[in-house]
């Protein structure tokens, strides 16, 4: 196989969904204590999102908890509750042509994301043009910018 030409340094976010994310604020702010650190909302996304952190610096790690603006609408946010994992790419370009060539289904082009980054999504689902996929999974690859970079370098 073909040397890739990126690295995957570490989880970026983890996406949580629920039809009232009210009720996600009463076990992720509420019990355990995290603090929302700002909101994101999109009515192209069909997505209303409050954004939590966990740990500090260029390695922290957002828990996101979102609920759709219309649940009748797609797509939605709240389905499957685990939404998406998001993960830093040292060269998401690099990846994206890499991954592509060899059958990964993308849900889009790159383009920018909630929190300023370029991001793509591997689409949970194949198709007959490109079979490889996140194998039910929702995954978000993230530009890690160059802090993130210099913080998770192995």
């Amino acid at each position: 196989m073909t040397q890739r030409p990126f690295r995957i340094l570490g989880v970026q976010q983890v996406a949580i969904g629920n039809a009232d994310k009210a009720r996600l604020h009463a076990l992720w702010v509420d019990l355990l204590g995290l603090s929302i650190e700002r909101t994101y909302r999109s009515e192209a996304e069909n997505v209303d999102e409050d954004i939590a952190v966990l740990g500090a610096g260029p390695t922290a790690v957002e828990i996101d908890l979102m609920q759709p603006i219309d649940p009748t609408r797609s797509p939605r946010v709240h389905e499957p509750p685990l939404n998406h994992v998001a993960l830093w790419v040292d060269d998401l370009a690099s990846a994206y042509t890499w991954l592509s060539a060899r059958g990964v289904r993308f849900a889009g082009p790159i383009r920018p994301g909630a929190s300023g980054h370029l991001v793509a999504f591997i689409h949970p689902k194949g198709s007959a043009e490109a079979p490889r996929s996140g194998e039910g999974v929702l995954i978000e690859l993230v530009q890690a910018p160059p802090e993130v970079r210099a913080a998770l370098a192995h």
